[in-house]
Formats: structure tokens, C-alpha cells, sequence
């Protein structure tokens, strides 16, 4: 062992005399480890809320949106489906209608967002999360028992709409109630011009987790959908289903370059980048922010080297009258931050990383204790704080922190190094 890290070692025992200097390391080690495991604990819930969130919006979203640009809607889908199921990295495709419009539910009315799916292919595609009441295979038929109800003098019993858990408790829409879809399109009659409307069947309720979807979407059967807004045999677009979300934008491109004009592709990450962006500004800003805790620590390294060199000027001009060099001198006090650094780091990994990788055990141990919900599912959607440990962000923290405390300890290092031991030592 060097004589330098010896010595070290033995000026953070703390005698009687040195009791404050001890308390100041000690906070300075506290003070490491609270800063190194927020980090890590508040980075893994960022990363932890962007995976889920990003999990949820590809569930109701495709991967790669296609679209006709500006030119109404897409004739020859079908066409177009199989000329891009050859792309490198397409898994599925699906059809699909997109149109705004409005539901009357007895004296209620609401604004929704109408999305026609071909239940054949869409649930390759995208996933409308927890079906909490009924089925989706009754959107192209409505179950037997449920079509008896209807009058023997319609000439068909309506369709089946599956629509948000949040739209079904505002309107007060149960499983199995007949609602009217009013189109803004307008059809001509012998008294003018009257917006389209039609009977649609509940047949399901989902719930997404979002508070914006499960309040404004309804499904509705591809045929169902074309039928009542005269659409023929065209859609809006085709959703599309990649086998890396990453290369999305790559595999939207190819797709572009193939099909060419009139054909759009969007990726996720254009359509969700204001959202994401946001995300990562957030967590860049937390990250400073709570670098600050480490910031604040390292001045109390700096502060408690100072008081140790005041401490043992005597030491250090013995030490150098001995023939120790000014750089022994400088790695002595190097050496002493750096091993509260390295404590305070260590200890910091081991308990962020812990918290982190058992967060919902530890947030519903907390909740019991003091009989409140960090996240109440009406409020956040949310039945767990959501967690993941990217050991990246960690290696990063703790090179972050070493390289602070390291240079917290150049300083008191370079002062010590510059003791006089014949000014040190002329009155004794």
C-alpha cells in the first residue's frame, strides 16, 4: 500500500479534537449518497413512465401511418398492402377509417373520433388495451339475443361500436345500449341538406389508460364504418406494424420511396415528438437538478479537506522535511476525498439501484404506512409507479460523481502542497 493512501487512511479516523471535521466527512458521504441514489431512483421512474407510455401509444397507434397526401380517400388499398408486406421490416398491415363526428346518447352529446378497423387483420397491428366489458368480434355482429330486441320492421338491426370506458361513465352508456353516431357530412333530402346519422350497438367498453382515448375513440367495423359514411370500397389509410420501433422512420421511408407520390408515411416518432421531446427535456433538467445534491456535497469535501489542512499543517511540514514530495503531499489529500467520494457513490449505487428494482413493493409499503396512494388510478391511469434501470444512466451517474469529487479535492491537495515547513515549524 502507498504511504500516501496510508496516511490518508488514518487522517479520516477522527480524534477527539477533529470530532467536527468527522461530522463535516460524514455529511459529505451522506451527502453523496442521497444525491447518487436519487438519480438513479428518479431516472429509472423517467425511463420507467416514457416505456410505458410509449407502450401504450403503440398499442392504440401503428407503428407507420400511411396516407394518401391531400388526394381524399385510398382506392386499391388492398393493392397497396401487398406491395408493402415485401418491405424489409413490415410484420402487418390493417385498413383503416378516421373520421370526426358526434354521439347522442338520450338528452347527452359528445364529440368523438371514429376509427374503423378490419378485425381480421387489426389486431396484428394495434391493441385497444383491457376490453372491460363485451367482445370485439361482435363489431360485425351483434350477438343473436341482443338483434331479438330490435323492431321486426327495421330492415336490420344496427351495428356494433365498441367505445372508451371514460365516454361510456360521462354518458352514461352501458354495455348493449343502442346510441346514434351523427356524421358532419350531410346528405340531400326532399327538405334540404340533414347531417348522416345512424344506430350503432355498444358491444364492447375498453380502457386504454389514457385519459384522452378512452373519452374520445369509438370503433367501428371496417364495413360498418364505409357503409354509413358512403365510402364504398376506400379507407382513410393503412396501419402498419414494424419489427423495430427504432427503425421506424428508416422503414417509413423505404415504404415512401416505393409507393411515391401520392402516399405519406408517418413513423410514431412524428406523429408522438412533441410528447417525447418533452420526456427527454424533463429528464435532462432532473438530471441537473439533482446533480446539485452531489454539487453540494463536494463543497463539503472541499470545506473538510481545508479544515484537515489547517488541521495538520504541522504533519505536512514534518512530512516534507522527511523528503516528501509536494505531489506525495497533493495524492494524500486526493486520496481522502476520493475515498469519501468512492463510499458515498458505492453505497449510493447499491441503495438506488435496490429501491429502484423493488419501487412498488417499497411505494405500497409506504402507503400503508401512511394510508395515502402515490398515484390514484382515477387521477393517473396508473395502478403502479412504473421503473426500469437503465445501467448506462448509472455508469454515467457515477463517472458524473467521481469526476466532482475529484475535482473538489484539487484545490485543499494544492494548498497543502505549498506548506513552508520552515514557516510551519519556526515556533515549535
Amino acid at each position: 500500500m502507498p504511504y500516501e493512501l496510508f496516511i490518508s487512511r488514518r487522517y479520516l479516523r477522527a480524534k477527539r479534537k477533529q470530532v467536527f471535521v468527522s461530522v463535516i466527512t460524514f455529511i459529505s458521504v451522506f451527502g453523496i449518497f442521497l444525491g447518487v441514489a436519487a438519480l438513479i431512483i428518479v431516472l429509472a421512474v423517467m425511463n420507467g413512465f416514457e416505456e410505458d407510455l410509449r407502450t401504450k401509444i403503440l398499442g392504440i397507434k401503428s407503428h407507420i401511418e400511411l396516407t394518401t397526401d391531400m388526394t381524399g380517400p385510398m382506392k386499391n388499398y388492398q393493392q397497396v398492402r401487398e406491395r408493402i408486406s415485401g418491405i424489409e421490416g413490415v410484420v402487418a398491415s390493417t385498413p383503416f377509417i378516421y373520421s370526426q363526428a358526434m354521439i347522442r346518447n338520450g338528452n347527452g352529446v359528445t364529440g368523438v373520433v371514429i376509427r374503423a378497423l378490419d378485425t381480421q387483420s387489426a389486431f396484428k397491428v394495434i391493441n385497444l388495451g383491457k376490453i372491460r366489458e363485451g367482445n370485439l368480434e361482435y363489431l360485425n355482429k351483434i350477438p343473436p339475443k341482443v338483434a331479438l330486441n330490435y323492431s321486426q320492421n327495421e330492415k336490420a338491426p344496427p351495428t356494433g361500436i365498441v367505445i372508451g370506458k371514460e365516454m361510456a361513465r360521462n354518458m352514461g352508456i352501458f354495455l348493449y345500449d343502442t346510441i346514434t353516431i351523427i356524421s358532419p357530412t350531410s346528405i340531400a333530402t326532399p327538405m334540404g341538406m340533414i347531417p348522416r346519422m345512424g344506430k350503432f350497438v355498444v358491444v364492447g367498453i375498453f380502457e386504454s389508460g389514457f385519459y384522452e382515448y378512452d373519452s374520445t375513440l369509438a370503433y367501428l367495423s371496417l364495413e360498418g364504418c364505409q357503409k354509413f359514411l358512403q365510402m364504398g370500397d376506400t379507407v382513410t389509410g393503412i396501419d402498419i406494424k414494424v419489427n423495430d420501433i427504432y427503425k421506424a422512420d428508416v422503414i417509413a421511408r423505404k415504404i415512401q420511396n416505393e409507393l411515391g407520390f401520392p402516399f405519406w408515411a408517418q413513423n410514431w416518432m412524428q406523429m408522438n415528438k412533441n410528447l417525447f421531446s418533452a420526456l427527454k427535456l424533463e429528464k435532462r433538467v432532473m438530471f441537473i437538478i439533482l446533480s446539485l445534491v452531489v454539487l453540494v456535497a463536494a463543497f463539503n469535501i472541499i470545506s473538510a479537506l481545508i479544515m484537515i489542512v489547517m488541521e495538520k499543517n504541522k504533519d505536512i511540514a514534518i512530512l516534507k522535511s522527511m523528503g516528501a514530495t509536494s505531489q506525495s503531499i497533493m495524492k494524500i489529500f486526493i486520496y481522502q476525498g476520493m475515498i469519501i467520494g468512492v463510499i458515498g457513490t458505492l453505497l449510493g449505487c447499491i441503495a438506488g439501484i435496490a429501491i429502484a428494482l423493488n419501487l412498488q413493493a417499497v411505494s405500497l409499503f409506504v402507503e400503508k404506512i401512511f394510508h395515502f396512494k402515490f398515484l390514484p388510478g382515477d387521477v393517473y391511469y396508473l395502478s403502479e409507479i412504473p421503473s426500469k434501470v437503465n445501467y448506462g444512466d448509472v455508469l454515467i451517474i457515477v463517472v458524473v460523481t467521481l469526476l466532482i469529487c475529484f475535482l473538489s479535492t484539487i484545490y485543499p491537495s494544492f494548498r497543502a502542497s505549498k506548506t513552508d515547513p520552515a514557516e510551519a515549524l519556526r515556533y515549535e
